[in-house]
């Protein structure tokens, strides 16, 4: 008897859809301009508009990350950087922080079965507040020298600094580093892989294995993620300092402003919290990694392609779990997977366009605080709401056991996972 993967609902149009689809639209555009998944929006959107459960829009709302993140990844990966004769898309930052992110996720995953739902929500408004006030200013900072920079080449007196010309756009394979790419996908099938086994062999599905919290199956498949990872980023440490990649550049020249090995030990740590971080609040990284790309001096193109490209990796991951869980509303995922690469595609061009005649790069900063602070409203909105109904009812808001609680929330947990 062949098993059912897909849970196939009938598609209704109505006021509800259309409402959706407008903000949907918007959210994926902003997102995708600001390398940064909409998930913020998305899922109350999907809850409170359209009407799904919150497992639904979960999981429809990581399918509409993916589609956002494939498409601009697609539209970036023809694009050059801007002063430079190289990708608009740093694959030597990405893999540097790539693997860490991932076990970052899942260790921030197996906290979030201790940890009451307050203490995150709690942790989500500052996580999200923070990070988006911190890219404001920044944002700021980056209007402030913009204008200098215009009223300097508005002046006759002063030469303009002649740039070297680079094509701004050339064919898809002369713009991958295949080396890269072939790495950060053994990568990530190795995570996927652990994930897999993990979903087909926990409590109550319909494998008829059984996956218990605290077994030795338990932390062997979640050890396993440490030499994935590690190796993975010591490989790409000692590549960069063969190349001479952790050497000091100047600002304006560097896609990546590497100050040597300590710069490259913060991206790393930084990507291993924002990945814990992440999968604790039920976020994807990118709400950190989008601020701290912009913190070590990329400039925002090459920040939100960068960041863009990593989420994809996660988001995409997230997506084959939910398919193995039969999470999939599979008309209103395909749908709105449509709008948001249309979106998302939209974005894109809409904001290079703006960029190229305006001269004002600061706008993609200012659509990352925007999404991030409506994030921290709807999300820490949603988590209130549900603090407050616990409160009334005298329900239990303390630390959970981990080997009791976990494997009973082993598919709840997949439902908060990459959101943003």
């Amino acid at each position: 008897m062949a098993k059912k993967f897909m849970n196939v609902v009938e598609f209704e149009i109505g006021w509800r859809l259309i409402v959706g689809t407008l903000i949907a639209f918007c959210g994926a555009a902003f997102g995708s301009a600001g390398g940064i998944g909409a998930g913020g929006i998305f899922v109350p959107m999907l809850t409170l508009v359209i009407g799904f459960d919150a497992k639904s829009s979960a999981a429809i709302s990581k399918c509409m990350i993916m589609g956002l993140s494939c498409a601009t990844v697609y539209y970036n990966l023809k694009q050059r950087h801007p002063t430079l004769d190289r990708p608009l898309i740093d694959y030597d930052l990405a893999l540097a922080v790539q693997p860490m992110l991932l076990l970052g996720i899942s260790t921030g995953v197996t906290l979030s079965a201790v940890f009451a739902n307050w203490m995150v929500t709690v942790l989500l408004i500052v996580a999200l507040v923070g990070t988006s006030t911190r890219s404001f200013f920044k944002g700021v900072d980056r209007w402030k020298k913009e204008t200098i920079e215009q009223r300097s080449r508005q002046q006759p007196r002063v030469q303009p600094k002649v740039q070297p010309r680079v094509q701004s756009r050339v064919s898809v394979a002369e713009n991958v580093k295949w080396k890269q790419l072939c790495i950060l996908v053994i990568v990530w099938l190795a995570f996927l892989a652990i994930q897999i086994i993990k979903i087909i062999n926990s409590s109550n599905n319909r494998y008829g294995l059984v996956y218990r919290a605290c077994s030795i199956a338990y932390w062997v498949l979640n050890l396993l993620q440490i030499p994935v990872a590690v190796g993975a980023t010591l490989y790409q440490a000692h590549t960069l300092r063969r190349s001479k990649r952790l050497a000091h550049n100047t600002a304006e020249e560097a896609s990546v402003l590497w100050m040597g090995t300590q710069q490259l030990v913060f991206c790393v740590l930084v990507a291993m919290l924002a990945g814990t971080l992440g999968g604790l609040l039920g976020l994807g990284g990118g709400f950190i990694l989008g601020p701290m790309f912009l913190e070590i001096g990329i400039i925002p193109q090459v920040s939100s392609a960068t960041a863009t490209f990593v989420m994809t990796f996660s988001a995409s991951m997230c997506v084959d779990e939910y398919f193995l869980l039969d999470r999939f509303p599979l008309p209103y995922a395909a749908y709105m997977v449509v709008i948001a690469i249309i979106a998302s595609l939209t974005g894109q061009y809409v904001v290079k366009k703006w960029i190229a005649r305006a001269g004002r790069a600061s706008l993609i900063v200012f659509i990352l605080s925007f999404i991030l602070f409506a994030s921290a409203l709807l999300l820490g909105g949603e988590g209130i709401v549900d603090m407050v109904y616990k409160i009334k009812h005298n329900e239990y808001m303390g630390f959970e056991d981990l080997c009791t609680t976990a494997s009973s929330k082993a598919t709840a947990l997949l439902d908060a996972r990459y959101k943003v």
